[in-house]
């Protein structure tokens, strides 16, 4: 089984890309670098295989970067990158990146816009079109309040190639599981859409362990079918509520041993097309 991280990051501070980091003093811990070399430790123990390298700033020139990381390292497998929905100028950055080998798709910041429906603006749907005629994925990055839009953004456009990041950042905390996961089970029926298996850890309080996370994996496993679930560690951000050896333990934990071929690394290949 070829193990695959379909979810982590990597950056250097002095590019400026990240103001979202100071946005908090919790997150001061995440202001420094961090490049492939600071993953290897992870990598050889769990025998990461491959990872996905999934964009953390809004900028073309943050996508460029870890394009050049990817290129730098062979277990880099994917990127997912960044273009400005609201210039459709940008396209024509998806048309060049679409010709690189390992660049997948795109991730706009939507849990950290204001404005809920901007989704759904006219404005910003070139960007969804391009990515359904380019063949590239999109990794759908949401608070629940954003999964009634999401809802509809992908019956709109049943052919984009879609994955849930972070489970839709249930409320952990907040006990708020009811409505997340009565949307997210219409999201897995009417839609083709996959989910990524990460980012549970963050959105609990602190001191969780597996049990706390487990109904909410497992909503999203029972959903989604191992088949259409993937995991992803969300490094270095997990070193906020745990870091990756307990997150990796619980997964472990949680996932049944018959979905545990996919989860950890089937459905990431088949979805980003790794080869």
């Amino acid at each position: 089984m070829m193990r695959v991280d379909a979810h982590q990051h990597f950056w250097a501070i002095a590019r400026g890309d990240y103001g979202w980091m100071h946005l908090s003093d919790k997150l001061a811990p995440l202001r420094r670098d961090f490049f492939p070399a600071d993953f290897e430790n992870h990598r050889a123990k769990y025998k990461i295989d491959r990872t996905v390298l999934v964009q953390a700033g809004p900028s073309i020139e943050e996508t460029e970067y870890m394009l050049g990381l990817a290129d730098a390292t062979a277990w880099i497998a994917k990127v997912v990158g960044w273009v400005d929905f609201e210039v459709a100028d940008h396209r024509r950055h998806l048309e060049r990146w679409a010709r690189h080998g390992k660049f997948s798709g795109v991730r706009p910041m939507i849990q950290d816009i204001e404005d809920t429906d901007w989704m759904l603006r006219p404005d910003v749907q070139w960007g969804y079109a391009a990515t359904c005629a380019l063949d590239l994925t999109f990794d759908a990055l949401g608070l629940p309040r954003h999964l009634d839009n999401f809802l509809r953004l992908f019956d709109r456009y049943p052919k984009m190639r879609v994955v849930i990041d972070h489970g839709m950042k249930p409320a952990i905390r907040d006990d708020g599981f009811d409505n997340w996961a009565t949307k997210m089970s219409a999201i897995a029926e009417k839609t083709g859409a996959y989910c990524k298996l990460s980012g549970l850890a963050t959105e609990a309080h602190d001191g969780w362990n597996a049990a706390t996370l487990q109904p909410y994996a497992q909503h999203i496993i029972d959903s989604f079918g191992a088949d259409r679930v993937m995991w992803g560690s969300d490094w270095p951000v997990i070193n906020l509520a745990g870091g990756y050896d307990a997150w990796a333990a619980a997964a472990e934990e949680i996932v049944k041993p018959a979905d545990r071929d996919a989860i950890f690394g089937g459905t990431a290949k088949e979805f980003y097309r790794i080869g």
